[in-house]
């Protein structure tokens, strides 16, 4: 005969599985495929219609009007939102919130969401095949589509996620306001990666949205305290 606790442990690794798919593996699939839809909509459909006709007068604008104060300021934020500062970052930021807040909600969050925006961007990057914009380029172009932007979708998810968590823990209007102060984080990586000739506006745009998606998929399924994840007891088997 099976073990009762066998039995038991195996019903509510199950259960937490199943949970895990329909809380978080379910929506980061469904946004893949959005991202995946808006690309094909943009470069496939509507690629010769306005505003996607005109979009890249802004490209354009920013290359007539480069200078070496603008060139440094650029490449900072470009550096922000590129992967090992991101993931560097992400890093330093989790281990310091587990151990101040002593608790592992609020670091698995922002793990979460800055590795679910990579997850959805690589994939359609794989899929969306889009050049980058005619201008002259200040970065090398990794092996990507410039659909979407990687450094925008990251550095959102990471410095927009950060400002909703210490947001949460501010005690004064004043600070609440200035840890929303972070979201210009993702703005500067944005401007910069339009600047410097490497992502088109709609490029950026649809960052924007994937990186707003996965911080409220993984705040729904990680933060919200209403949601039970719990270690299973040693001894439940024997309860049973």
């Amino acid at each position: 005969m099976l073990d009762s606790r066998v039995v038991v442990r195996s019903y509510l690794d199950a259960t937490h599985l199943a949970a895990f798919g329909k809380r978080i593996l379910l929506p980061v699939a469904v946004l893949l495929g959005a991202m995946i839809g808006l690309g094909v909509l943009i470069t496939k459909v509507l690629n010769d219609r306005w505003p996607f006709t005109v979009e890249d007068g802004l490209n354009r604008f920013f290359a007539a009007h480069r200078d070496d104060p603008l060139n440094a300021v650029s490449l900072f934020f470009s550096i922000v939102g590129s992967t090992p500062c991101i993931v560097g970052v992400t890093a330093v930021t989790a281990f310091v919130l587990l151990r101040k807040l002593r608790g592992w909600r609020e670091p698995l969050f922002l793990c979460a969401a800055v590795s679910a925006q990579a997850v959805v961007f690589f994939f359609t990057t794989l899929v969306i095949d889009r050049e980058r914009p005619a201008v002259p380029h200040l970065d090398d172009s990794p092996p990507t589509s410039s659909f979407p932007s990687g450094h925008t979708s990251a550095a959102f998810a990471l410095y927009a996620g950060l400002a909703v968590l210490l947001a949460a823990q501010a005690r004064h209007t004043w600070l609440k306001g200035l840890c929303w102060a972070l979201v210009l984080v993702p703005v500067g990586v944005a401007v910069a990666r339009l600047y410097r000739g490497m992502h088109h506006p709609s490029d950026v745009t649809a960052s924007f949205l994937n990186g707003a998606a996965c911080l409220l998929i993984m705040s729904r399924a990680i933060l919200d305290r209403r949601v039970p994840w719990r270690r299973i007891p040693r001894d439940l088997g024997d309860q049973a």
